[in-house]
C-alpha cells in the first residue's frame, strides 16, 4: 500500500501569506500521494464583521444562517481554496480545487440537533465519500484541495467542519493507503494551557483527554478537533498528529493513541 498525508489546515494558517507559504512549500515536498483541507474561520469571520452579520458559536462550532454560509462559500471554495491551489501550481505541485459538491465527492447531512440549531450546517459520514474519483485524482498526483463546503445531494451547499472533513477522508481511503492524518495550525500541539505554549503535550490517549476534557483543561475550540482525531484512530488510521504548521516535516507536535 502507498501512503497517503491528509493535512488539515486552519482559517487562520490560511489567513496569513507567510504561515501558508511555508506550509506549501513544505507540504509540496513530500513525495507520497496528499490532500489538503482547510478552512477560512478566521478570513470568513473577518468579512461577516465588514458586512454587518453576526457569529455565533456553540461548543466550538459555527452556527451557520443562509448570509453567513453565503460568506462561507465565497471565502472558502473561493478565494482561500484557489489562493492555495494558484500557490501550490507555482511550486510545481499539481492542485485541484474542489468543493464536496463536485463530483459528489463529500456529501452530507444537515446537522439534526436536539437543543441548536446549526442552520446550514453539514455532517460528513465516512462511508458516503465518493474514494472512487479521489483515487483516480492521486493516481494522477494530482493534489486535492478540499474547503469546507459540502452539499446535500439536493442543490443545497452546506458548511461543515474542516477537521471533520479531514478525518472523514482518511477513515474512508484507509482501507486503500497507509494513511496519516495530521492536524495544523498556529500552536505547538495540544496544550495543557491555553496562553502557554510551552505546556503543550507530546502524547495524549483517549483516556487522558476525557479526563482533561472534564476538568475543563483542554479549549473548547479544540474539542471538536480532538473528537474528530480519536475517531480516526478507532477507525484503523494509521498515525494522528496535532502540531504547529511550521513542523510538518518534523516529529514536534502531539501525537494521539488510543
Amino acid at each position: 500500500m502507498q501512503t497517503l498525508h491528509i493535512i488539515k489546515i486552519g482559517g487562520s494558517i490560511a489567513n496569513s501569506d507567510r504561515r501558508l507559504t511555508t506550509f506549501l512549500k513544505n507540504f509540496s515536498g513530500m513525495d507520497t500521494p496528499k490532500i489538503v483541507v482547510h478552512g477560512g474561520g478566521t478570513a470568513a469571520t473577518d468579512l461577516c464583521n465588514k458586512l454587518g452579520i453576526p457569529v455565533r458559536m456553540k461548543e466550538g462550532r459555527r452556527i451557520t444562517d443562509k448570509p453567513a454560509l453565503d460568506v462561507a462559500v465565497m471565502v472558502y471554495a473561493g478565494l482561500i481554496n484557489k489562493t492555495i491551489v494558484a500557490k501550490l501550481q507555482s511550486l510545481s505541485c499539481n492542485a485541484l480545487g474542489l468543493s464536496g459538491a463536485d463530483l459528489n465527492m463529500i456529501p452530507a447531512q444537515k446537522r439534526q440537533h436536539p437543543r441548536v440549531d446549526y442552520g446550514f450546517v453539514g455532517d460528513v459520514q465516512p462511508e458516503d465519500i465518493n474514494t472512487y474519483f479521489i483515487r483516480r485524482l492521486l493516481d494522477e498526483q494530482v493534489v486535492p484541495v478540499f474547503p469546507a463546503i459540502t452539499h446535500d445531494g439536493k442543490g443545497q451547499l452546506l458548511n461543515t467542519n474542516a477537521d471533520t472533513i479531514a478525518s472523514a477522508l482518511t477513515i474512508a481511503l484507509t482501507k486503500y493507503y497507509h494513511t496519516h492524518l495530521t492536524y495544523c495550525f498556529e500552536k505547538p500541539g495540544v496544550l495543557l494551557d491555553v496562553e502557554d505554549d510551552d505546556s503543550w503535550i507530546r502524547q495524549i490517549d483517549r483516556e487522558k483527554y476525557d479526563r482533561l476534557k472534564d476538568q475543563g483543561v483542554i479549549n473548547e475550540g479544540m474539542i471538536p478537533k480532538l473528537d474528530t482525531a480519536f475517531e480516526a484512530l478507532r477507525r484503523e488510521v494509521n498515525s494522528v498528529h496535532i502540531k504547529h504548521v511550521d513542523n510538518l516535516l518534523n516529529d514536534k507536535g502531539t501525537e494521539l493513541t488510543l
